[in-house]
């Protein structure tokens, strides 16, 4: 990864609620995530999901499921407001954790929510994580995915989720699916604070390299598991044609080391003649839509981005020709 060599501006000012999350955060004993391994890592982030975020809440449909994928059986499960569903678009949900960390569990109260906000049903996928499933493992298992949730008897139209590394696998996935379409359309991207390319570096990389939750030491790792070539559009999406993506809502967290990628991405899709609905969360830090709990600001800051999400693709179904 390249460094950025630009003059240092001043840092932006935390709310209240992420400073005294913070300073909780970066007092706990113990190493950090990245000298754990992998395994202790998870743990750890499982451990930790009741503390920091909601409990996952009502809903008419919690089933989990299998999804046959290139390495076998992927566990899934389905997120749905209501109990019964007619025909119409569906939600394929992929969660963060540096393609390290993370399962359906971990990220279960935000896709309850998204389900909920959205009035939609919510696949969320357990894909192959690194370092025993180097890239493209992920990719693969998420295009699987896609194609067979695409095939289902009901689903109209397919939109593409993700926060974090999440975020950096459905676009990838959507830009999949623009080139070889599966058997229904694409209608839109939604992605919280995205990695978009790993390989450059930005200014934000260094402005909070350290102290602010997510890490450069913790990316570092993340990169070097995922073993990934960072000059491939399959891991850095950035680096490939984005025109006829899918009109996408995109949230940046302002004081996340990832940051700029989400906002180059934004705007690289803008020039691409890309509809694009951009919003930054000031003051607040990267996973902030997993850490509700332990920062109440947060969920303000999830139902905007859902919001407008919702909105987004209302339009999209209203564009496309009768009988599609």
């Amino acid at each position: 990864m390249t460094r950025d060599r630009r003059a240092p501006a001043p840092l932006p000012e935390l709310r209240a609620d992420v400073g005294r999350f913070l300073g909780y955060y970066n007092r706990l004993p113990g190493p950090p995530q990245q000298e754990l391994g992998p395994q202790a890592a998870r743990a750890m982030m499982r451990a930790a999901r009741d503390l920091t975020d909601p409990p996952i809440g009502p809903l008419g449909t919690d089933r989990r499921f299998t999804i046959e994928g290139p390495g076998g059986a992927m566990p899934a499960r389905l997120f749905d407001p209501r109990e019964d569903r007619a025909a119409g678009p569906v939600v394929l949900f992929l969660h963060g954790g540096g393609f390290v960390l993370g399962d359906v569990d971990t990220h279960a109260p935000l896709a309850a929510e998204i389900a909920r906000t959205l009035d939609l049903p919510v696949v969320s996928l357990d894909y192959r994580l690194a370092p025993e499933h180097v890239w493209p493992a992920a990719p693969d298992d998420c295009e699987a995915a896609a194609r067979w949730l695409a095939e289902q008897p009901g689903t109209t139209g397919l939109v593409l989720m993700g926060d974090s590394a999440g975020g950096t696998l459905a676009t990838v996935t959507a830009m999949t699916l623009r080139d070889r379409p599966g058997a229904v359309p694409v209608l839109a991207q939604g992605l919280l604070y995205p990695a978009t390319d790993m390989g450059r570096a930005h200014p934000s990389l260094r402005d909070f390299a350290d102290g602010h939750f997510l890490t450069r030491a913790m990316l570092d790792w993340f990169v070097a598991c995922y073993a990934a070539d960072l000059q491939h559009v399959r891991a850095a999406p950035m680096r490939g044609d984005l025109s006829a993506m899918p009109p996408a809502v995109i949230v940046t967290a302002e004081c996340d080391p990832i940051r700029d990628q989400g906002r180059a991405y934004a705007a690289a899709l803008v020039r691409a003649g890309v509809p694009v609905c951009f919003r930054e969360a000031r003051g607040t830090i990267h996973g902030f839509a997993t850490l509700r709990k332990a920062i109440p600001s947060g969920v303000a800051d999830l139902t905007g981005f859902l919001l407008a999400l919702r909105a987004l693709i209302a339009e999209a179904v209203a564009a496309r020709p009768m009988g599609q």
